[in-house]
């Protein structure tokens, strides 16, 4: 394991410098875990004012050491906290963990010191975990090289879950949650400050622990893409389900004047993307983060969405239903012989559809509970298994139910969620490891996630063959390739562009329409004015010689009381299209080349109707993500109208993320729009075009 991350997690030996008696105090927690959890190496406290530190040999100063220890845990403030990571990186330490905080988080004076003590480290090839960091827990182990009160609180249970976070306090936040719901941790990481060793790098080395079955990582920043899309493949390759909650959704707003692409595919869009990109799933909130965590544990992977809901209550079946269809949760039709052995044990009042009701009919009839979920499960075209029991208690045989349950888990190995809000009803079935939820609304939400998250890690990732990227604008220090230049590297790459000839005379423009046809649009051509209409450079809809001469004419002028290069005028053939949608890709700081397709118009900026896709992809993947637009409904075809041709829309998308990936440091974003699409199996054509480039 590199850059000695292995001794972060699996350290020989630990020296606590400030280490106290004290096992309240933050220097003593360590030490007070490290026994609670059983660490069998050698832990080392560092105090000059004590012979023993809580049954341990203590020494004056590290120099004192019998041997250099794999991590030093630096439990000191201030200046203390300087010296400490000199001296570890002097006698070699392999990792420090530094829980003061005061530094980066502080301001400018802070991060001074900061970016010191990491130089020095670095120096040394010495890594750092913080400063401002509540520490590292191996559970595994028992190497906790940290101070949280809420393992003292509420006892970790040997488990297979795993936090890597970057806040201390959302990682015992999500710490408490899960145990509070019987869930047990391998790993409880925090980074803090994240001067050196971040979330991602953290998630690479556990994602290869074999014990973890759920890993859950809470980001405020992603400053190592890269690492994180490791961290995924891993986990992919092992059917590992990672799920992220990442906070600070604000716009990056780089490039955000320049264009329309730059504008929408604002920061945390491209987390959303990115992480979907990678088969990482992304939770809302804390709660959300571990809500599905039973589900996931149970080794669950769902073939598909297709959902059974079942009910001793007609209002619950009806709400089931209601929120089935909003989380596009297909309601299975029983196949016929379900619904005969439904008949046959369900009283004539109940419903056989689906959802099923047995009624009341459960108070007088406990076996009824078992025998509905042994047919529905023998269902082949049954996925998922929603269970509502909204009232029972005294007269319901409830420890029946939760061994039925139980059962049904064991025989089918399909997912199972019941929602149970009386706790004294819930805790034979929890007792039993049936995964229970508080609401229908929680259980139906974890199902839809399990599903979901399943095939977004299952999605085929074979890269697809591209084709040569042609790409070279010659653009002699532009900001921008005019329309004329960007249409032509959209052509010579195979993406459809509108007919136009690049005019430099109202003669020329003339002819143009002759050659093309009526009708046109005439559009003034300089790389340094991007945004045409604004300045009264397009015409459209023009028929006639003499209006497009006239065009011409008035355009030129204008390029000129500008003072800006007059590069040409294009006239260009008016391509009809079923809808206009507009795609575009740029270059994002972090995560690299992004590819956007939504609605397009003049209103596109305002609308925000688009999805964003992190290259590469392949085309069903890019009208999968469509689904997602508000327009999707009017794509496939409505009141009579033919489906538009979203295969040609895709594989614009997937050659302008080519072209992105090629152009890498040359291209900075490609706005396209409007791309006029027509009926299925007739083309998509784009009508305008804008090359944004990297200044170098």
């Amino acid at each position: 394991m590199p850059d000695n991350l292995d001794a972060a997690l699996n350290p020989k030996s630990i020296a606590v410098v400030g280490a106290s008696d004290n096992p309240h105090k933050v220097g003593g927690r360590p030490i007070l875990f490290m026994k609670n959890y059983g660490y069998q190496g050698k832990v080392y406290p560092i105090n000059p004012a004590r012979a023993q530190v809580q049954g341990h040999k203590a020494y004056p100063d590290l120099a004192d050491l019998p041997e250099v220890p794999d991590m030093a845990i630096v439990a000191l403030a201030g200046e203390g906290t300087v010296q400490a990571v000199e001296q570890c990186a002097g006698m070699g330490v392999k990792v420090a963990v530094i829980l003061a905080s005061g530094y980066g988080e502080t301001g400018s004076a802070g991060k001074g010191v900061q970016d010191a003590m990491l130089a020095r480290a670095r120096s040394a090839g010495m890594r750092i975990v913080g400063p401002n960091s509540q520490g590292l827990a191996n559970f595994g182990n028992g190497a906790i090289a940290n101070f949280s009160t809420i393992f003292n609180d509420l006892p970790n249970i040997p488990g297979p879950a795993a936090i890597v976070s970057q806040s201390g306090a959302l990682s015992q936040l999500i710490y408490g949650l899960l145990r509070k719901r019987g869930v047990g941790l391998r790993h409880c990481h925090a980074t803090g400050n994240e001067a050196d060793i971040t979330v991602a790098e953290l998630a690479v080395v556990v994602a290869q622990d074999p014990a973890v079955k759920l890993l859950l990582l809470y980001l405020e920043t992603v400053n190592d893409p890269h690492k994180l899309a490791e961290a995924a493949a891993i986990a992919r390759a092992r059917d590992l389900p990672v799920v992220v909650l990442k906070s600070g959704r604000t716009p990056s707003g780089q490039r955000a004047a320049s264009s329309h692409t730059g504008s929408m595919a604002t920061e945390d869009r491209v987390v959303d993307a990115f992480l979907l990109h990678h088969g990482l799933w992304r939770a809302a909130d804390p709660d959300d983060l571990v809500n599905a965590a039973e589900l996931y544990l149970k080794g669950w992977r769902p073939r598909g969405r297709r959902l059974v809901a079942v009910s001793n209550s007609g209002a619950t079946c009806v709400m089931a239903a209601d929120m089935a269809e909003e989380f596009k949760l297909p309601l299975t039709v029983p196949a016929e012989a379900t619904r005969a052995q439904l008949a046959a044990s369900l009283p004539g009042f109940a419903t056989t559809t689906n959802p099923i009701d047995i009624t009341g009919a459960l108070l007088s009839d406990s076996s009824l509970f078992g025998k509905i979920l042994q047919t529905v499960g023998r269902d082949a075209g049954a996925d998922l298994f929603f269970v509502g029991i909204p009232v029972a208690g005294t007269g319901y045989d409830v420890e029946a139910f939760a061994r039925d349950a139980a059962d049904f888990i064991a025989h089918t190995g399909k997912p199972l969620a019941l929602s149970v809000p009386q706790a004294e009803v819930a805790a034979p079935f929890v007792k039993l490891g049936v995964p229970v939820f508080g609401s229908d609304r929680q259980a139906l939400r974890a199902l839809d996630q399990l599903a979901a998250h399943t095939a977004l890690m299952r999605r085929s990732r074979e890269p697809a063959v591209a084709a040569p990227v042609h790409f070279d604008p010659a653009a002699g220090g532009k900001a921008f390739l005019n329309e004329a230049d960007s249409l032509a590297l959209l052509a010579s790459n195979g993406i459809a562009v509108a007919p136009s000839r690049l005019c430099r005379s109202a003669a020329e423009a003339r002819q143009a329409l002759r050659e093309l046809g009526a009708p046109v649009a005439v559009k003034a051509c300089s790389s340094e004015v991007p945004h045409k209409s604004e300045f009264g450079l397009v015409a459209l809809n023009l028929a006639g010689e003499a209006e497009v001469a006239a065009a011409f004419d008035a355009q030129w002028r204008q390029l000129g009381q500008m003072k800006v290069a007059r590069e040409g005028i294009l006239v260009a053939a008016m391509v009809k299209g079923q809808r206009e949608l507009a795609l575009g890709a740029r270059v994002d700081a972090r995560f690299g080349p992004v590819v956007m397709v939504g609605d397009g118009g003049k209103y596109v900026e305002a609308l925000k109707d688009f999805v964003l896709l992190i290259p590469p992809f392949d085309a069903d993947e890019m009208i999968a993500a469509l689904a997602g637009l508000h327009i999707a409904p009017l794509l496939h075809g409505v009141r009579g109208e033919p489906a538009l041709d979203l295969a040609a829309v895709a594989a614009i998308a997937m050659r302008l993320g080519e072209i992105m990936q090629a152009g890498r440091g040359r291209i900075a974003s490609i706005d396209l729009n409007p791309v006029m699409v027509k009926a299925k199996g007739q083309g998509a054509v784009v009508a305008d075009a804008l090359i944004e480039l990297i200044q170098v």
